[in-house]
């Protein structure tokens, strides 16, 4: 079955560019996936490949090989875009002002269908059953991957293992890396209103001073990783945003703060939130105002099966070559693949689509971001590769 996969992935290789070309120029941003869930669901049909639509734009396919219930295996592709204005000058550019497929979803999505077609062109040479699973938006907030699994994505059948692919443009194209346990983080956005009397900039002792307030809390918070977490336990706090005032010489009433907190364990993650909003009511309280705290719980952190992955480390060392497979850094990025990763023995390996002799290095999230597309050819036959195999 190597060589087979690994042949029907060179025939089908320049296809699915296109198609991964189509999806790029129109991107859609999260729980926004109509065109690209329907054109999805239009290459199913094509392919006499049963599908149900969940969460509303999700879609989850159905192949069954031979005896379908010796196993189930889910794969998963995500499809949301960002809202980014690209700066790539290629004839697949975004048609969509200001969004972009900036983190390679359209590769995930475009190396799940040429999976399904090979999957479902072989089904009669491997057993099980494979669970195709498009996800909307794991971009924002609760995580497609929450609202699929609340919507019975991990049952009827029930799948005992899932895997997801993701681009990395700082690995070499042709490779892969895999690292069990811990591999991204949990990702919880915090929200802060200080308020209090405002007034005029020169008679500062009729006012409480939000922005000095402020000043003090923002330092100040960092002590709840220096001085509360292990320093062996990965975490991150960051105030990326303050806003207040709109002059030189009021100071304002009202100033408002968000950021970010990062965690790899869940018993930390949580005890952090509640010194977030204890330090944060304290110290504004103490300085003559009030704080109201909102800390939107996002998703907890991946963790990565250590059986499975190993497992999948030496399948891919077998299709790819061993000198092609590495171990995956720990990353403080967070991914809703997490959500299903807590549920069911999962494994969220890295797809090399960079290329530093043709300048494609750019990074993801960002208005250049691009891949070379030799690695279609690579991700379609290590996900049909790994379903079958696992």
């Amino acid at each position: 079955m190597l060589d087979k996969i690994k042949t029907l992935s060179s025939k089908y290789a320049s296809a699915f560019i296109e198609v991964r070309h189509h999806i790029h120029a129109n991107p859609e941003l999260s729980f926004e996936e109509y065109e690209t869930s329907a054109f999805i669901q239009k290459k199913l049909t094509e392919w006499n490949i049963p599908f149900e639509v969940k969460a509303s734009t999700g879609v989850v396919g159905l192949i069954k090989g031979k005896n379908p219930t010796k196993k189930v295996v889910a794969l998963r592709a995500d499809m949301d875009a960002l809202p980014i204005k690209e700066e790539n000058n290629v004839e697949y550019k975004s048609t969509k002002e200001g969004v972009m497929h900036a983190c390679g979803h359209d590769v995930h999505t475009t190396c799940l269908l040429g999976a399904a077609k090979i999957l479902n062109e072989t089904k009669e040479e491997w057993e099980g059953t494979v669970k195709l699973i498009f996800q909307p938006g794991e971009e924002k907030n609760p995580g497609g991957a929450s609202l699929l699994i609340k919507e019975g994505v991990l049952e009827n059948p029930a799948p005992e293992k899932i895997f997801a692919l993701h681009v990395h443009p700082g690995m070499e194209v042709g490779t892969f890396s895999f690292r069990g346990g811990m591999v991204m983080a949990s990702a919880d956005e915090i929200y802060i209103s200080i308020k209090c009397k405002g007034g005029h900039a020169a008679a500062p002792q009729f006012t409480a001073d939000p922005i000095l307030i402020a000043s003090h809390l923002i330092i100040s918070l960092q002590q709840i990783i220096s001085r509360n977490n292990n320093p062996f336990n990965p975490s991150v706090l960051s105030i990326t945003a303050i806003n207040g005032g709109n002059t030189t010489n009021v100071i304002p009433s009202e100033v408002k703060l968000m950021g970010t907190f990062r965690a790899m364990n869940e018993e930390w993650r949580f005890k952090a939130h509640e010194l977030i909003a204890k330090q944060t009511t304290e110290l504004v309280t103490a300085m003559g105002a009030t704080a109201d705290v909102k800390i939107d719980v996002g998703y907890p952190f991946v963790f990565n099966n250590e059986a499975l992955s190993d497992a999948s480390m030496e399948l891919a060392k077998q299709y790819a070559g061993a000198d092609k497979v590495f171990e995956t850094e720990l990353r403080m990025g967070a991914e809703d693949f997490a959500f299903y990763s807590h549920k069911i023995p999962g494994c969220f390996f890295r797809l090399g689509a960079g290329n530093k002799a043709k300048n494609i290095t750019s990074n993801v999230h960002t208005p250049t971001f691009n891949i070379d597309e030799a690695a279609i050819e690579q991700g379609i036959g290590m996900m049909a590769w790994l379903a079958i195999n696992s």
